[in-house]
């Protein structure tokens, strides 16, 4: 067996006093947090195609900077296995639980659909190989649905029956692998599932398309007894201008339309966020509410760039507030974090990826422990409570229990006089929120 990062050790807990950069300084496994050890609750998963595809190109660089101890590798197979080792060796030495993929990241498409499915057999079986010796799991699968050329207006959306037709197959195929290896959530990003124009697009014939075509999926999970759940992942924009799964509202609405709320939930990204003028959070909240929040892809955007960056989440406050979110939906049951984030362009060797998961797992880690002591003190959620209270009595009361309409509140307010309010406070907040943050 290969040994492809020779020298990276296994990363070990050091403590925030460490200058050590391939050690954890926040992230201990073993530290229990509000009742449970931090690797159940963060679920820590490795991007294949960030971490193990990607070369380090750029729209201004099409040939890549990346320095991977498989580039000399030239049979696409051969370094589809090689990728496996890898991919294994680098979740064993970083002590990340899971990895998540594209069915085109594990093994090269063909000229036919069959010989593609062929090539992923056989690396199928190879990472079920790795796994009877590893601790490592599948976190979810997915597919590629809008990389090749055939895909170029759409997948589910496409206005070529025989696109739709070739998309259900390879979802099929991706399924079932993702069963095989016993993933726990099969995820669902419409890469080009959108338009351009209107001029050109029946926008209620794609949207009904891509309500069958999920409707596809789940006839086909109960078929095979895949019970993983199924993930949405909503994304605003690039590379089309108008995707049809925008933020997290739009695809809630969307599956509530057509009746396929009670099989799906999201899978929310930072960086979409961002791209959808949300703030993390705010993503996270809107799911969580509507009982929708299943998964997290852990990056970051900037916030001076208008496209998707994909970077390492670092950000303190904004793992923080995401890590409030998760706590407060109970925490993941099959989600997880997993890292949609790729090394940036001048950060080429091999070393790189250890830094910089171990950069993102110190962040969530600091964000997990802030988030549950604001949680233990209840100092947000008792200033909220407060905020809302005239909704526990009288008028207000009989507002959220349906005992009043229009008539009888136009009698309550007729004679009232000045009505009272009082200020958000939101300063004072945001002085709380640091001072969790910045407290030793």
């Amino acid at each position: 067996m290969a040994e492809y990062f020779k020298n990276v050790p296994k990363i070990k807990y050091e403590g925030k006093g460490s200058d050590n950069p391939l050690a954890f300084k926040y992230y201990n496994p073993d530290e229990v947090v509000a009742g449970r050890r931090m690797e159940d609750h963060l679920r820590f998963a490795v991007a294949y195609w960030h971490t193990f595809q990607a070369t380090g190109t750029d729209p201004f660089g099409p040939v890549g900077t990346a320095v991977r101890p498989w580039n000399h590798i030239t049979d696409p197979m051969d370094l589809a296995k090689a990728k496996v080792e890898a991919c294994f060796e680098f979740c064993e030495k970083l002590g990340v639980p899971f990895f998540c993929f594209h069915d085109r990241d594990i093994a090269p498409e063909a000229d036919t659909l069959r010989e593609t499915n062929k090539r992923l057999d056989i690396i199928v079986a190879a990472i079920k190989d790795r796994m009877k010796d590893s601790p490592v799991k599948l976190l979810w699968g997915t597919t590629n649905a809008f990389g090749h050329p055939r895909f170029t207006h759409g997948a589910s959306t496409s206005p070529h029956a025989e696109v739709f037709a070739y998309a259900a197959a390879q979802v099929k195929k991706a399924m079932e692998i993702t069963k095989e290896l016993g993933g726990q959530n099969y995820v669902f990003w419409g890469g080009r599932e959108g338009y351009e124009t209107l001029l050109n697009t029946d926008m209620k014939l794609e949207l009904d398309n891509m309500a069958r075509f999920l409707g596809m999926a789940v006839d086909y999970a109960k078929e095979i007894g895949f019970d993983g759940q199924f993930l949405i992942e909503p994304k605003p924009k690039e590379p089309t201008k108008h995707q049809y799964d925008f933020d997290s509202a739009t695809v809630i609405g969307f599956l509530k339309t057509y009746g396929l709320d009670p099989y799906f939930k999201l899978n929310i990204e930072a960086n979409h966020a961002t791209l959808a003028q949300h703030t993390f959070q705010h993503e996270l909240h809107v799911a969580r509410i509507n009982n929708m929040l299943g998964s997290i892809d852990a990056n970051q955007g900037d916030l001076l760039l208008g496209w998707d960056t994909d970077q390492f989440p670092t950000n303190i406050y904004d793992t923080t507030l995401a890590m409030l979110e998760v706590l407060k939906m109970g925490g993941f049951t099959k989600g997880g974090l997993n890292f949609d984030a790729k090394v940036r362009r001048g950060s080429f060797e091999p070393e790189d990826l250890f830094i910089s998961h171990i950069a993102g797992m110190d962040a969530f880690a600091k964000g997990l422990k802030v988030a549950a002591r604001i949680i233990e003190d209840g100092k947000f959620d008792k200033f909220i409570a407060e905020r809302y209270s005239s909704y526990t009595t009288g008028i207000g009361k009989d507002i959220v229990e349906g005992k009043v309409g229009f008539k009888e509140l136009e009698q309550y307010v007729m004679d009232l006089g000045k009505v009272e309010i009082k200020s958000g406070k939101q300063e004072m907040l945001e002085v709380w929120l640091n001072s969790y943050i910045l407290e030793e």
